[in-house]
């Protein structure tokens, strides 16, 4: 016995009444569907008890019928429509994955037993930073809507565990961040636990955002707090295949389908300019066709922008017997490397990659087995290295805006990739106001229009 309360998008919500008994409470059942439309669900008791009578009764209407009382049913039907919507509000905010099949248990777990909305009054930077994590679905986002990304609340619980790491048994105030303090926390990420300097800057930016969201809420901060230094470190490191690469990739022949799928993946990102995590999400129904025009409709995990992407030959080439198959990108990314060794692209490069540090911040070897000698830490290491080392699934969006830099209008470019800047834009790809002025030149030349 069930019925079919409300949907959000795919998302439906049913309640049953799942017992042999006379009395019993309500089950509710979420269910969608994944990305290759395989149907999944969420399923868990709730708290409202109902007889049996009752559900067949007011399920199929007979509202006249003298053995149910009559506000009753009012009062049940209202408990539902509240649970639904907080349910499918809950479930577009926090996207849960197929896999995490207590998540339905534990948000009703937070609808019967609401944290008391208390306002934080400690001073203390740790106690800041777990509350941005506690709060965090109901934060707002660069998108405008509620929910920072597990990404980002991952990062806050990085920050937490460093910081809580940096202070050992201190506990620093919120009005302790100030020059020297940064400077302090930033030399001991980078020369005492090898942190790299994107890495590292990137936490005092973080760091910055704590104590700002603490003194919004009254709690007193350094007046020096906004000239802690933090920021992008300069993209010294531009990794990009080249047209001739690309080819030798291509040609090269695999002698497993994984890598077949993993080069496919990879020549299809590099024609269509996407970060790893947005192409590997890519299913049929993101192909459509718009006043006669075949194009790739999606919408950026990261910057939330809805990207249109025309369907040029060289991506109908690859598509030709399909999209390939899903892969997660940590394969995709450890795959890549392989793929790339294969075809020889070994060209020795600058850059920087993930190595197993030990204490002393020397790179750790591993066995025969492929297991490290010893234990340590993973960090970013600078260097020169074979340029297969160094190619993950980022190398697809920088591969197709560097290549197609002076060959589609940058404006153009910039719609595809994204960025928000035209300064921004050249940066990624590593070019200069001066390369801009040169791509002009050029141009004008070629039109001839210097006579």
């Amino acid at each position: 016995m069930f019925v079919i309360l409300k949907t959000y998008s795919m998302a439906t919500i049913y309640f049953l009444y799942r017992s042999s008994r006379e009395q019993a409470p309500l089950t509710v059942r979420l269910q969608d569907h994944d990305s290759n439309n395989k149907k999944f669900q969420f399923q868990a008791k709730t708290e409202l008890e109902v007889s049996k009578q009752y559900w067949n009764t007011t399920r199929h209407k007979k509202r006249n019928v003298d053995a149910v009382d009559k506000s009753k049913i009012a009062e049940v039907n209202t408990e539902l429509s509240k649970l639904e919507n907080y349910l499918l509000t809950n479930y577009k905010i926090q996207k849960p994955e197929p896999h995490q099949k207590d998540w339905l248990k534990i948000t009703l777990e937070e609808y019967y037993n609401p944290k008391t909305e208390e306002a934080v009054t400690s001073d203390l930077i740790t106690d800041w930073i777990q509350n941005i994590i506690d709060n965090a679905n109901t934060r707002e986002n660069a998108t405008g809507s509620l929910g920072i990304s597990k990404s980002r609340i991952k990062s806050y619980q990085t920050l937490l565990n460093l910081f809580k790491q940096y202070q050992g048994r201190k506990k620093y105030k919120v009005k302790s961040l100030d020059i020297k303090f940064g400077k302090n926390f930033l030399d001991w990420m980078i020369n005492s636990q090898n942190y790299s300097e994107s890495y590292a800057k990137k936490r005092i930016d973080d760091l910055k955002t704590v104590c700002s969201e603490a003194e919004i809420n009254g709690v007193e901060v350094s007046p020096q707090l906004r000239k802690v230094k933090g920021g992008k470190t300069k993209n010294d490191y531009i990794i990009y295949l080249t047209p001739e690469e690309l080819k030798k990739i291509e040609k090269t022949e695999v002698k497993t389908d994984s890598l077949e799928n993993v080069k496919k993946w990879l020549l299809l990102g590099c024609s269509i300019g996407q970060r790893g995590g947005d192409l590997l999400k890519l299913t049929e129904k993101n192909f459509i066709t718009r006043d006669g025009l075949e194009v790739i409709e999606l919408k950026q995990q990261k910057t939330g922008k809805n990207v249109t992407i025309p369907v040029l030959p060289k991506t109908k080439e690859i598509l030709k017997e399909g999209l390939p198959y899903k892969i997660a990108i940590q394969n995709f990314n450890n795959d890549l490397k392989t793929l790339c060794e294969i075809a020889g692209i070994d060209s020795p490069t600058q850059g920087s990659k993930i190595a197993m540090l030990n204490a002393k911040g020397e790179i750790i070897e591993k066995d025969k087995k492929g297991r490290y000698k010893e234990k340590g830490a993973k960090r970013k290491i600078i260097g020169t290295f074979p340029k297969h080392e160094l190619i993950t699934s980022h190398v697809c969006r920088r591969t197709f805006a560097t290549n197609q830099y002076g060959i589609i209008p940058t404006p153009i470019l910039m719609q595809i990739t994204a960025h928000s800047t035209e300064k921004m834009f050249l940066n990624y790809i590593g070019k200069s106001a001066m390369d801009y002025a040169q791509q002009f030149a050029d141009l004008y030349k070629k039109l001839d229009l210097t006579s």
